[in-house]
């Protein structure tokens, strides 16, 4: 592109010159209506960029939905949201063609302006020409030659105009593009190494936190996972629970309040080594288009094949790993496409074993098992969770099994805690109604 401007401002300033050495006064009047549309030009950057910048984002907006929309079609036709989201579509469609159509409609105003300027020039430049012929200072063929020379002005100054709305396209893509280089995370990275080599106590002080202005998720919550004990979260969707494994992981900050491992600060902690001891199980496992050892140790080296293989074996996988046709260097399907619910659940149950954190998240993590898998995998859950301290939000009776300690969330309210065997036994506390009551149904 660079190349072809040149090209063409070299072509623009020699039809110039030889108009100048025809007649400076045809020379001089071109080169004002020339410049004249250069001025355009750069106007033309100004009122046209912002339009092009809206077009791509909507474009993006549209696109992602679509995306996002394609990849969770079985459930939306399951559930019957496909009405809802084809709305949505027209929504986005009908913004996107609205901006396109906007920033389109400016471009050919103003480049059917500058084709104006350009035809008013020669136009007048044509005139002055015919003027001095008549009175003999000019002569027929010097006419011709202004003739030629101001058709071909149009060729340079069109493919400028061409370029330059390509330019603005470009321009509008690079400036979203520098918009997400200059985003910065409001993480700010502790200053202090952290390497725990046993389970460590965390401890949530006045805790509050909330994803925008009046949305506020927790509040003021006071809570403590002994070293080496298992607590049970409890509470209704929405009352804050994913939240609560989001700000131990360090995903956000608290907005009133902090967090403290071992009595330090999490703020003050490097947030690759609090990583490292952590490990987090959820519902919704994501298994990369990668070979299987890679999806088990989320591409970092240093985890022998021999361990991987024990790993898998400890956990029941062994007849799959068997059938595998290349076995570790096998490549698993987009989202673990060629896998069952269970296996692609026990392939997560391996990534923290391959981990072996000192702090363990399980976020109803059997939820998607079949029973026979489920009753597998209990072992290896204990396993697990022996000798480190662990968080289990739980949505069934039966996870609860294995908890030391219990929490209630309500509202974002921590409206209850203790000991697991003393909130069974005391029948006002609000974990022994749950139980009575059944606590599938009342924390849906």
């Amino acid at each position: 592109m660079a190349l072809s401007v040149v090209a063409n401002l070299l072509l623009l300033i020699g039809a110039l010159l030889a108009l100048f050495v025809e007649d400076w006064r045809i020379g001089l009047l071109l080169a004002f209506f020339v410049l004249l549309t250069m001025v355009l030009l750069g106007r033309y950057r100004e009122v046209a960029l912002p339009h092009w910048q809206a077009g791509r984002q909507a474009s993006a907006q549209l696109f992602a939905f679509i995306g996002e929309r394609l990849g969770g079609i079985d459930d939306i036709r399951a559930n019957g949201a496909a009405d809802y989201n084809m709305r949505r579509f027209y929504e986005l469609e009908r913004t996107y063609f609205h901006t396109r159509r906007k920033a389109t409609f400016t471009s050919h105003l103003l480049t059917t302006g500058l084709n104006l300027v350009l035809v008013l020039g020669t136009t007048i430049g044509l005139g002055l020409a015919a003027y001095l012929l008549l009175e003999g200072t000019f002569t027929i063929g010097g006419v011709y030659l202004v003739t030629h020379y101001a058709a071909f002005l149009g060729q340079p100054i069109s493919a400028l105009v061409f370029k330059a709305d390509d330019l603005q396209k470009a321009g509008a893509s690079i400036a979203r593009i520098r918009e997400l280089q200059t985003t910065s995370s409001e993480i700010v990275d502790g200053h202090l190494a952290w390497s725990p080599t046993r389970p460590f106590a965390v401890e949530l002080r006045s805790l509050s936190f909330a994803y925008g202005k009046n949305d506020q998720v927790l509040k003021d919550v006071d809570l403590h996972l002994t070293s080496g004990r298992v607590l049970g979260l409890l509470g209704r969707t929405g009352s804050g629970k994913t939240t609560l494994t989001r700000l131990l992981l360090r995903f956000y900050d608290p907005l009133e309040g902090a967090v403290f491992v071992d009595g330090v600060d999490l703020r003050d902690v490097k947030i690759q080594d609090l990583r490292r001891a952590v490990g987090m199980v959820t519902q919704d496992v994501q298994l990369f288009h990668a070979s299987v050892r890679d999806n088990l140790g989320f591409f970092a080296a240093g985890i022998s094949d021999k361990r991987i293989k024990e790993t898998l074996y400890e956990l029941g996988l062994g007849n799959w790993f068997e059938s595998l046709p290349e076995g570790l260097d096998t490549v698993l399907a987009p989202n673990g496409a060629d896998l069952s619910a269970g296996e692609a659940q026990l392939l997560a149950f391996a990534r923290v074993f391959l981990k072996d954190p000192q702090f363990v998240i399980l976020d109803e993590a059997s939820s998607r098992l079949d029973p026979q898998t489920e009753a597998h995998i209990e072992k290896a859950i204990d396993h697990l969770l022996e000798g480190r301290t662990a968080l289990l939000v739980a949505h069934r009776l039966q996870s609860l099994d294995r908890a030391n300690d219990i929490a209630i969330l309500e509202g974002g309210h921590l409206i209850e805690k203790g000991e697991a065997h003393h909130l069974r036994q005391d029948p006002d506390s609000r974990f022994a109604r749950l139980l009575r009551q059944g606590i599938e149904e009342h924390l849906a």
